[in-house]
Parts: structure tokens; sequence; C-alpha cells
């Protein structure tokens, strides 16, 4: 009678062991065990990429799994992981790893604030406060053209008419000379100084040289410059400061660094 319990119990603990194994595997492929942490984390990679993992897809990436296995033990069995450009690859692959879980531990250990985000929004607005002007202008080449045009519209002409016909900007010109909404710093300072010296309506007197020619310019409005909420740049913000961290930090290992 205790043989058979004996027997029985053995047969238990065999099984049991069987389904650990199992679990812990979800192949063996020519007696060689392939890990569920395999699969494990290929899902892992499936989902950083924005792809859910379906229960239909978990049979899809045991597959994958299972096939790689074969694949590399075939690649083994011809002796290729025994090159030298194969040891390379992998040594290659290995500091790619490991960056890649440096700069995330880094990242874990040392998040953006919202105060830092706060702070840096402040920086913004302050530096983009102020007025946005709406122009048009029209650029040609000799300041005798500027001049005649200029005698036109006093005469009547429309801007936006000359400008199709005479601007030799090609993109404002297609447009009547319109210009986008733009704070004074995004031109050049001989047109911002004009423009600023215009009042709603007017066009300038005398035509106004720079690098590019000879500018008519009109000034169709004037508005306060509009500023995004913090809530709506804040995932923006926050990803140039990690960027700024993450920058510092790489120029901090490389310092100390002794590279001979």
């Amino acid at each position: 009678m205790k043989k058979h319990v004996l027997l029985a119990t053995a047969a238990a603990v065999l099984l049991t062991l069987a389904g650990s194994a199992m679990a812990q595997n979800i192949a063996i492929v020519n007696g060689k065990a392939v890990p569920t942490a395999r699969m494990e984390a290929l899902a892992q990679q499936v989902a950083k990429s924005g792809r859910p993992v379906t229960p239909e897809m978990q049979g899809q990436l045991k597959e994958e799994i299972v096939a790689r296995e074969i694949f590399a033990q075939a690649a083994q069995a011809l002796g290729l992981d025994a090159t030298d450009d194969f040891r390379t690859q992998i040594e290659l692959m290995r500091q790619s790893l490991l960056i890649r879980e440096l700069f995330s531990s880094y990242q874990a250990k040392n998040p953006v604030t919202d105060a830092e985000i706060k702070a840096e929004y402040d920086k913004f607005a302050a530096a983009n406060s102020g007025q946005e002007y709406k122009a048009r202008h029209i650029l040609v080449e000799k300041e005798d053209q500027a001049k005649a045009i200029i005698a036109q519209l006093k005469k009547g002409g429309k801007f936006d008419e000359i400008a199709k016909k005479s601007s030799k900007d090609p993109g404002s010109g297609a447009k009547g000379g319109e210009l986008d909404w733009a704070s004074p710093s995004s031109y050049v300072k001989e047109f911002s100084d004009a423009l600023v010296g215009l009042t709603k309506g007017k066009t300038t007197e005398a035509p106004v040289k720079s690098q590019f020619g000879f500018h008519i310019i009109r000034l169709d409005d004037v508005r306060e410059a509009p500023l995004p909420k913090m809530e709506e740049v804040k995932p923006q913000i926050a990803q140039q400061l990690m960027q700024q961290k993450m920058g510092k930090y790489q120029e901090e290992l490389r310092s100390k660094a002794k590279v001979e």
C-alpha cells in the first residue's frame, strides 16, 4: 500500500514540475527551452508601438518566438554566430540596449516637474508678448519701380492687383502681397522699422530698401499676440526640458570619461 502511495506522490510531483516548466517556457525546440519571458518582451514592444496585444495576437507572437528559435538554431549549426562580424554586431546591440536602459533610468529618476514647466512657459510668454502685425507688401528690384508703384497707389491703384502683377516675392505676390500675422522681429530690420511706424490702413510714403530689394508696405491690422494656454503646450515643454536634461547628462558623462 505504501509503495502505491509513494508512486502516486512521485507522479504528482513530476506533473507539478512539468506544469511549472511549461509555465516558464512557451515551447521546447529541438530539446532547448524557449522561455515565456521572450514572448512577454516582444508583446511589450508591440504595445509600445501602439498596437493592442489581443488574444489572437498572443498566438501570433508565440509562433514568431518559436520561429526565431528555429532559425537561430539553424544559424548556430552553420557556425554563423562565431564570425567576427557577428560578434561585433552583438556588441553594438548590447551597447544600444545598455544605453537605452541608462537613459530610461535617468529619466525615471529625474522627471520634469510642474514647477519647471511653469517657469519655462513664463519665459516663453514674456519673450512672445507684444503685438502682431498683418501687412501687405510689394517687392521690386529698383527704387524707381517702387516710386512708380507708390504713385499708382496714390492715384487709386489697387494694392493687391499691383502686387500680383509686379511683386517679385512669389509667396505673397500671388496673394496680393498679403503676409501672415507676425511680430515685427520676424522681418529684416528695415522692413520691421517701417512697419511699426505705420498706422492701420496706411502705406509707406517712400520705398523701403532691404537686402531683398525695395518694398512698398501697407499695414492692414494690429493685434495683441495670442499665446496658447500652458496646458495646451505642456507636453511639448516637458519634452523640450527633458531633452535639455538629457543633453546635460550626456555632456556630464563625456566630461568625466577618460578618453586616450
